[in-house]
């Protein structure tokens, strides 16, 4: 079997659990989704850490 097509197989597999899954079992689609949110928020107060602290160190170095 060509690598692609084995590739093709393997994604359309985990397609089809992932939407059983999700027709199966509602409440854990909802607590997927839940934490996909929080993620988001996440991600938001980590940009804005990096961002703070490349302000404060990052800028305030001299230039060689």
């Amino acid at each position: 079997m060509n690598s692609r097509y084995a590739f093709f197989f393997k994604l359309l597999g985990a397609l089809v659990v992932i939407l059983l899954l999700a027709l199966l079992f509602p409440p854990v689609m909802r607590f997927v989704e839940m934490g996909a949110r929080e993620l988001v928020y996440f991600w938001w107060l980590v940009l804005l850490l990096l961002i703070s602290f490349w302000l404060i160190w990052g800028l305030g170095q001299k230039k060689k």
